[in-house]
C-alpha cells in the first residue's frame, strides 16, 4: 500500500482546493491504482479504497463516474460503498454497467433499486447473468415491455410463480413476449398451458415449430385438449338443412367466399359454419367447434386457408351463435394476426385438425 500512501497528500490538497478536472485526474489515478492490485488487497485495503472512492466522486462530471462504474463493475472485491453510489445514479450512463455487471451488489439491493429507479435501470437489471425471485417479482411487476422481455428470456434469471402468472397475463398482449415466455423449461405446468390457450396462432405455430420434440408433442396435446373443451361446451346444433343448401351451391358451382360473406352478413350462423368448412376443407364438426370458441384465431386460420378478404373474415369472426354480430373481439388485434399469418402455416395447422379428426373418427 505504499503507493496508496503516496497519494494522500495530492489526495487532501484535490479534496481541499482542486477543480473538477483534478478531481477527475486523482479519480483516474486512484482507480488504475486499485486495479492493479485488486486481487492483493485484503478488506481493510478495500474499505480505504472505498472511503477515497466516495470523496472524489461527490463533484465530478457524469463521464467521470461512468468510467469508474465500466472499471469497477466487473471487479469481484470492488468497494462496496462506492459501487451503490454509482447504481443509484440517475443517470444511466453510471448506473448502468454496475447494475448489469457487478457481483458484489447484493439481491436486496437490487430489489430496493428495482423498487425505485427508472425503466433504463429495470433494463439493465434485467440483463445481469444472474437474478432471483425477489429481483424478478419486481421487474416483471414494474417493468415496461422490454424489461419483461428481457426477463423471459433471460435463462439464469429465476422466475416465481407469481411472477410466471403476471408474465403469462402480459403476454396475451405481446406476441414476442409469450413467445419467450412459452419456451423457458421452468414454466409451470397449468400456466404453460394457459399461455398456450390465450396465444395467438401465429404464437402457437411459432412455439411449435422451436420446441423440442417432446415440448412439441406436450403443445399439440394441450391444443387438442382446448379444442374438445370448447366442444363440450357447446351444445349440438342441427347443420342438416345448412348442409343441404351448402351442396346445393356447390353443385352449381356456387359454393364461394362470396356465398359465405352473404350467410354471414345476414346472420346465418349453421350456413356460415357449413359454407366455412365447405370452402377450409374441414368436416363441418371442426368448424363447428371452431366457431364456438370464445377466441378467435382458430378462426382465422381456417378463413386464412380458405384465401378469404378481410371484409368476409371479419363478418365471420364476429357471428355468435344467436345469428347476431358481436363486436366483443379485438378487431385491430385480429386483423393484425390475420395479415401475420402465412397461407402455408394456416393450412399446416388445418392439416393437422383434418388428421386429428379422422383418428376420432
Amino acid at each position: 500500500m505504499g503507493a496508496a500512501i503516496s497519494l494522500i497528500p495530492e489526495l487532501e490538497y484535490v479534496l481541499q482546493h482542486g477543480s473538477r478536472h483534478k478531481r477527475a485526474e486523482a479519480l483516474r489515478r486512484v482507480t488504475a491504482l486499485f486495479l492493479d492490485g485488486a486481487g492483493s488487497y485484503n478488506d481493510a485495503h478495500v474499505e480505504l479504497f472505498d472511503d477515497v472512492f466516495a470523496l472524489l466522486i461527490e463533484e465530478i462530471e457524469n463521464k467521470a463516474r461512468a468510467e469508474l462504474s465500466f472499471c469497477l463493475a466487473p471487479v469481484s472485491n470492488a468497494p462496496i460503498k462506492v459501487l451503490r453510489m454509482l447504481a443509484s445514479d440517475d443517470d444511466i450512463a453510471v448506473a448502468g454497467p454496475v447494475l448489469k455487471l457487478a457481483p458484489r451488489l447484493a439481491e436486496a439491493d437490487l430489489v430496493d433499486l428495482a423498487n425505485t429507479k427508472s425503466q433504463a435501470h429495470l433494463q439493465a437489471i434485467s440483463a445481469r447473468k444472474v437474478l432471483g425471485e425477489a429481483v424478478t417479482d419486481v421487474l416483471v411487476r414494474r417493468g415496461d415491455r422490454e424489461v419483461a422481455r428481457n426477463v423471459a428470456g433471460n435463462r439464469g434469471a429465476r422466475i416465481s410463480e407469481t411472477g410466471f402468472f403476471r408474465l403469462v397475463e402480459r403476454a396475451e398482449k405481446d406476441g414476442i413476449l409469450a413467445e419467450k415466455v412459452g419456451q423457458r423449461p421452468d414454466i409451470p405446468p397449468p400456466l404453460f398451458r394457459e399461455l398456450l390457450t390465450r396465444a395467438t396462432a401465429v404464437v402457437q405455430e411459432r412455439l411449435l415449430a422451436s420446441a423440442t420434440p417432446e415440448l412439441r408433442a406436450e403443445i399439440r396435446r394441450v391444443l387438442e385438449k382446448v379444442s374438445d373443451e370448447v366442444g363440450a361446451r357447446v351444445g349440438p346444433r342441427d347443420y342438416r338443412a345448412a348442409q343441404r343448401l351448402v351442396l346445393k351451391l356447390h353443385r352449381a358451382g356456387d359454393m364461394n367466399e362470396a356465398a359465405l360473406a352473404a350467410f354471414a352478413g345476414d346472420g346465418k350462423y349453421e350456413e356460415t359454419v357449413a359454407a366455412l368448412a365447405a370452402l377450409s376443407k374441414v368436416p363441418i364438426s371442426v368448424a363447428d367447434r371452431l366457431m364456438a370458441g370464445e377466441r378467435p384465431d382458430p378462426v382465422l386460420i381456417l378463413c386464412k386457408a380458405a384465401g378469404l378478404n378481410w371484409s368476409t373474415v371479419r363478418s365471420v369472426i364476429t357471428l355468435r351463435p344467436d345469428g347476431q354480430p358481436s363486436s366483443s373481439f379485438g378487431i385491430d388485434s385480429a386483423f393484425a394476426n390475420y395479415e401475420r399469418l402465412s397461407a402455408s402455416t394456416a393450412r399446416r395447422v388445418v392439416r393437422f385438425w383434418q388428421v386429428q379428426q379422422n383418428q376420432k373418427d
